[in-house]
């Protein structure tokens, strides 16, 4: 089994589902929840939850949360190599969620914009696979890390994945950028928004034809549409149906398990549509499972 190392986000997300509209300027009654988050994080608890070796770099606050999440990791499986922040807190974000399932997040990156090149395990960077987060190059403070990481995994003949992180920073970051730090990963990550902020195609099977010029695969996820795989030697994308899962239920977290489904079966070597369908039936139990974290 192939060994991966993330970089990333690691967060605290308080998470409010709102039981009805919101009601504007006053009070609505939710159900609000603190656990474990970022995109990151969820892919390597989910990794190492689904029995894959699996090594988390990352960055932390002094804090309580942050000890709770070092800890959480470690009791999922993932070999944790977190640096704490002395003067940065455990990074937040507040997750609000409509009574319809529509999510809005503020998000806070705390000491995970301060991961530096000086944080990264070289012992770790000597095969296997790396899978990087898009919040690690799309922010300014932690950019410089994951550029490192990247090259540290080319020149250790690793194979590499980028997940795009998020629509609307992305977009604030450019779409050429980000293309050029991540050019030779051999497998990209995107949601249907995310590929039209790269490309400015609103289909996603032409937005993935057009991500064939930067990445040799690239992957976009479908929300309860399923997600489709392409690559340039092919007429067609494969495309595989989603799971069927409530629509109204909060989906926090279910890109982050979709990724960790598909990469296990993708590094195997199975078809393409084995591994989207693997990555399908795990984003659906993340949503059955109410949370963006696996629950032990």
């Amino acid at each position: 089994m192939t060994r991966v190392v993330v970089v990333g986000d690691l967060m605290t997300d308080a998470v409010a589902r709102a039981r009805f509209p919101l009601a504007r300027a006053s009070d609505t009654p939710a159900v609000v929840t603190m656990h474990g988050g970022g995109s990151g994080a969820n892919i390597a608890s989910w990794l190492a939850v689904e029995g894959s070796e699996v090594a988390f770099i990352g960055r932390r606050g002094a804090d309580i949360t942050g000890r709770n999440r070092d800890m959480e990791l470690m009791g999922y499986g993932v070999d944790a190599r977190l640096v704490m922040d002395p003067e940065r807190p455990t990074g937040t974000c507040v997750v609000l969620v409509t009574h319809k399932g529509e999510r809005t997040m503020l998000s806070d990156p705390g000491a995970n914009a301060a991961l530096s090149p000086e944080d990264l395990p070289r012992d770790l960077f000597n095969g296997g696979h790396l899978h990087m987060s898009g919040y690690t190059l799309i922010n300014d403070g932690s950019r410089d890390a994951g550029l490192a990481a990247l090259d540290l995994a080319r020149r250790a003949g690793m194979t590499i994945s980028i997940d795009c992180a998020s629509a609307a920073p992305l977009e604030r970051t450019g779409a050429e950028p980000f293309l050029e730090w991540t050019h030779g990963a051999k497998l990209l990550f995107a949601n249907i928004d995310q590929a039209k902020v790269l490309t400015g195609r609103d289909d996603p099977a032409a937005a993935a034809k057009v991500l064939t010029a930067w990445f040799p695969q690239v992957v976009i996820k479908l929300n309860a549409e399923g997600a489709l795989w392409y690559t340039n030697n092919r007429p067609e994308p494969v495309r595989a149906p989603g799971e069927i899962v409530d629509r109204m239920v909060d989906g926090t977290g279910a890109g982050d398990a979709f990724t960790a489904g598909f990469l296990p079966t993708w590094l195997e070597g199975k078809p393409p549509a084995e591994a989207l369908a693997a990555g399908n039936a795990l984003a659906a139990k993340c949503i059955s499972n109410l949370g963006a974290r696996p629950r032990l």
